[in-house]
Formats: structure tokens, C-alpha cells, sequence
């Protein structure tokens, strides 16, 4: 008698843990689709902003292009600097055909310091092609908001310099603006390279 109530107990916690994980598998899928619609439809956005030149650079310029960009600041003491080699290596790797469609940029998240005269002299540290983009305060949030880009002015200073902590993707998008993929902080050159053959083509 008490294996026969043991027995129906064991079955019983098994259906039990049956529906759980079912249940909790049906959630995790309906997250993942929900993740995939938002990443698909909410990221990105126009880039019409102040180019390193000092002019004002259009969202137009770059039809047709691929779009490679980081988001991050001048006085970045390593991460921004990594970052940005990363791209720049990525492309050097690429076919010349393939690299030729992607524009790489980077976006200051730190527009009060980041004036046109200091990013022209820090993107020609890196890619020949990379262009630096700026703006005002108001117009630099929006490009946040649109690339769900994290940024703020850290507590922890250096002399009189600020950090400024912030998130660490670079995003690619499709020549019509939309996302296609992002790389997190420790891709390698050589895997953002042979990721980017396989999304934009080698030839």
C-alpha cells in the first residue's frame, strides 16, 4: 500500500514539473520573439548631426552604405580606443569590395568636450574612412534613444576630466538604415571581419 501511494506521489510531482518547465519554456519563447521584434524594428535611426569637419553631415550621405558604428568619446581611456581598433582591423581584413560598402563611424556620447577640431584629430588615429560625429546635447540623446545606446557622466573623476561610463556595442546596419547585427566589447577583429563577409558579402 505505501509503494502504491509513493508511486502516484512520484507520478504526480512528475506531471507537476512537466507543466512547470512547459510553462516556463512557452514564456522564454514568448520573450525571445517579443526581444527579436524590438531589436528588428526600435534600433536605429538618422545620424544628421555635425560631422568632424565642422559641417553638418546628412543622414543621405550614407545611402547605399553599410554602417559601422561606435558610440563612445575621445577621453575613453582604453575601452573606446580598443573599440575603434577592432573596427578598424575588421575592415583592413575585409576583400577591398567588401570593405568599400561599409561606412565606419563613431558617435560621441560626450558632446560637450567632443567638438568637430578634437574628434577630426582623434578619428585619424584609427581607419582612414572613419568620420566622427557630434551635435548638440539634445541632439546627441536623441541618437541615443534611437540606438538604445546607455551613457552617463561617471562619479569617479581624473583631475578636472569626467568618465563617462556607456555601453561598448558597435552596430552594424544595412544600407537602408535598418539593424543587421551588433558586436559585443570582446569581439576580435578577426571574428567581426569573418562575420561581416557572411552579412555583407565579400565581393
Amino acid at each position: 500500500m505505501r509503494q502504491r501511494v509513493l508511486f502516484l506521489v512520484l507520478v504526480l510531482l512528475a506531471a507537476v514539473s512537466a507543466a512547470i518547465a512547459a510553462a516556463l519554456v512557452a514564456r522564454s519563447d514568448r520573450n525571445t520573439q517579443r526581444l527579436g521584434g524590438l531589436t528588428e524594428v526600435q534600433i536605429g535611426g538618422p545620424l544628421n548631426l555635425v560631422h568632424h569637419t565642422g559641417r553638418r553631415f546628412a543622414d543621405s550621405e550614407l545611402a547605399g552604405k553599410y554602417r559601422l558604428i561606435y558610440f563612445g568619446y575621445t577621453y575613453c581611456p582604453d575601452i573606446c580606443p580598443l573599440g575603434l581598433l577592432t573596427m578598424s582591423e575588421a575592415l583592413d581584413r575585409l576583400p577591398p569590395p567588401a570593405a568599400q560598402k561599409i561606412q565606419p563611424i563613431f558617435v560621441t556620447v560626450d558632446p560637450e568636450r567632443d567638438t568637430p577640431e578634437v574628434l577630426a584629430a582623434y578619428v585619424a588615429s584609427f581607419h582612414p574612412r572613419l568620420i566622427g560625429l557630434t551635435g548638440t546635447i539634445e541632439e546627441i540623446e536623441a541618437v541615443k534613444r534611437a540606438y538604445r545606446v546607455f551613457a552617463r557622466k561617471s562619479e569617479e573623476k581624473r583631475g578636472e576630466d569626467y568618465l563617462v561610463d556607456h555601453s561598448t556595442f558597435t552596430y552594424l546596419m544595412g544600407p537602408d538604415g535598418r539593424y543587421l547585427a551588433h558586436f559585443g566589447h570582446g569581439t576580435t577583429p578577426e571574428q567581426m571581419a569573418e562575420r561581416l563577409v557572411r552579412l555583407v558579402g565579400g565581393t
